[in-house]
């Protein structure tokens, strides 16, 4: 759905959507890589298991929680790429017990 364009001289670093190796940009958020990869949706809906991709882009639809570095229902688009960072897409419901 949607492309980089990338500026000349910023750095790219590779981070792990679900274990895949994905190249980004210095200075982007994870939502907008999400937005990116050839599914979007970074979770899906806990009782009917919908798909939600990033929406809003400002931390106030929480359609973008997803899992970052292990931290669950994390907002995608208030973090910031880091090299080596890994992404998980949250699946349903989340469970309190481990």
């Amino acid at each position: 759905m949607f492309k980089k364009l990338y500026e000349p001289g910023t750095s790219r670093l590779v981070l792990y959507i679900d274990g895949q190796p994905v190249e980004a940009e210095s200075g982007e958020t994870v939502a907008a890589v999400l937005l990116r990869q050839q599914e979007p949706a970074s979770r899906t809906t806990p009782v009917h298991e919908s798909p939600r991709a990033p929406y809003c882009m400002m931390g106030v639809c929480f359609d973008c929680l997803a899992i970052v570095d292990g931290v669950a229902s994390t907002q995608s688009c208030l973090i910031t790429v880091r090299e080596g960072m890994r992404v998980e897409r949250q699946y349903g419901r989340r469970s309190v017990m481990p």
